[in-house]
């Protein structure tokens, strides 16, 4: 089933269901409340209720998932809620009583599920990545601006306390023009092996037709996609990059204002067809900004061992580099940004330099008068303030029209990875490369499922 055909079916469920209870496409009701309907409940879904139902104007009113067993433990917590293992029987049955819709799954049935819902005109909170696929996050951006609804994706580490002082500090000056951008992760999202030789019988809990959903058919394999592993695979995750990019991008990518690139070039083993690469040095051109110099390089490094050494990534007095973050490459030095809850790190002359003033100054800004790291307080801010959104009484910080675009940057440095060594140029007015060839990877056909 192609895209396209997919998103004609999507319509017209959407304009066979009634429109939300609420006046506005904001998504609270009159008396203030906002019902939430939640798709995906395993590991990151299970978080992501909860988070959203700690909102004290939230009623969670509908749970989906195609595993059984994830579904009765939501349900357990919130008793009043629907259940269902169909995110499309669940929109269609529930129509106006339901006012925001939160997206959980992997990553191959965000567009699908998020896209069906804003047809419905519902507010979106989707996790990160946005989308499988390039089309995808564009589709997803244009729904969203088109019927003006309040989106939300999913990297809570946006609003955490240290990234924005980062925002800030980045902005005020410190470090001056930036010039290049080295970000890594050395977790392993990827599979270098043969695909596997065998089936087996699917466990009664899981309806594997529906969380293939839009996937190519395949067979079931105990604990090889479902529920932890997909990320591994082409069919249905992103890879590193996708998973630990997202969050680890999305500071510097902000905090400089960027768009998409103009190239990108990814080192890795060559394609298998099946999983991503497990190593990927990926160094992307963008245009410049008032925050870098003409052209900003960025690198990428993932997989175990990750970043391989370079000058610009040493460290004063033989300190490592934390296991995962970001380094900004300045006029004025560098500023190391570790992730995660942890504050930055200045360094001019191959030096610390006591910057707790500014950070201070940069917390004074943000109404924090004293740094917040502590994950428990700090991961619902992002969820409260989609909730607040769809109050009309706030706006997002990560709405699709930024998420799309980061995801777009992210994914191009996927589809680098089809066609190793080679520089890819990319036109973000055409939404397509100058190489034909890597054209093909922008979207993919959905199945009938």
């Amino acid at each position: 089933m192609q895209r396209r055909t997919f998103l004609q079916g999507s319509a017209a469920l959407a304009a066979a269901a009634l429109l939300p209870a609420c006046a506005t496409r904001s998504g609270g009701t009159s008396d203030g409340r906002l019902r939430t309907a939640h798709i995906g409940l395993g590991f990151q879904g299970r978080s992501d209720l909860a988070d959203i139902a700690s909102h004290p104007a939230v009623d969670v009113v509908a749970l989906c998932d195609v595993d059984s067993k994830f579904l009765s433990e939501a349900a357990a917590k919130h008793p009043a809620a629907k259940t269902y293992a169909d995110y499309r029987t669940m929109l269609r049955e529930m129509g106006d009583g339901i006012d925001a819709v939160i997206v959980a799954t992997p990553d191959h049935t965000h567009a699908p599920a998020s896209l069906l819902a804003m047809g419905m005109d519902k507010p979106v909170y989707c996790q990160k990545p946005l989308t499988h696929h390039v089309s995808e996050a564009r589709e997803m951006d244009r729904v969203a601006r088109k019927r003006k609804l309040v989106t939300q994706m999913g990297i809570q580490v946006h609003s955490f306390y240290d990234y924005i002082v980062a925002t800030e500090l980045i902005r005020s000056g410190i470090i001056g023009k930036v010039s290049t951008v080295r970000a890594w992760s050395p977790k392993n999202w990827g599979y270098d092996g043969p695909k596997p030789d065998r089936s087996d019988p699917v466990p009664e809990t899981l309806n594997w037709n529906l969380w293939l959903g839009t996937a190519p058919e395949r067979d079931y394999v105990q604990d090889w996609y479902h529920p932890t592993n997909w990320r591994k695979f082409l069919d249905y995750g992103c890879g590193t990059l996708g998973d630990m990019g997202v969050h680890i991008f999305d500071t510097p990518y902000n905090a400089l204002e960027l768009d998409v690139p103009l190239t990108i070039v990814n080192e890795c083993r060559p394609p298998n067809g099946y999983g991503f690469p497990e190593h990927n040095v990926v160094t992307y051109e963008f245009p410049g900004t008032p925050y870098t110099a003409d052209r900003l390089k960025w690198v990428w490094s993932d997989g175990v061992g990750a970043p391989d050494s370079h000058p610009e990534l040493e460290l004063p007095d033989g300190d490592e580099l934390p296991d995962q973050g970001a380094v900004f490459v300045g006029e004025k030095g560098r500023l190391l940004l570790p992730h995660f809850m942890q504050e930055p790190r200045l360094i001019v002359d191959g030096a610390y330099q006591d910057i707790a003033s500014e950070i201070a100054a940069a917390g004074r800004k943000l109404g924090q008068a004293t740094p917040v790291r502590n994950y428990a307080s700090e991961s619902p801010k992002h969820y409260h303030q989609f909730v607040d959104a769809c109050l009309g009484k706030t706006q997002t910080s990560a709405p699709f029209s930024y998420a799309a675009r980061l995801t777009e940057v992210i994914l191009l440095g996927v589809i680098a990875g089809r066609m190793p060594g080679q520089t890819l140029h990319w036109n973000a007015k055409s939404a397509r490369f100058d190489e034909a060839e890597a054209n093909q990877y922008l979207e993919g056909a959905y199945r009938k499922f």
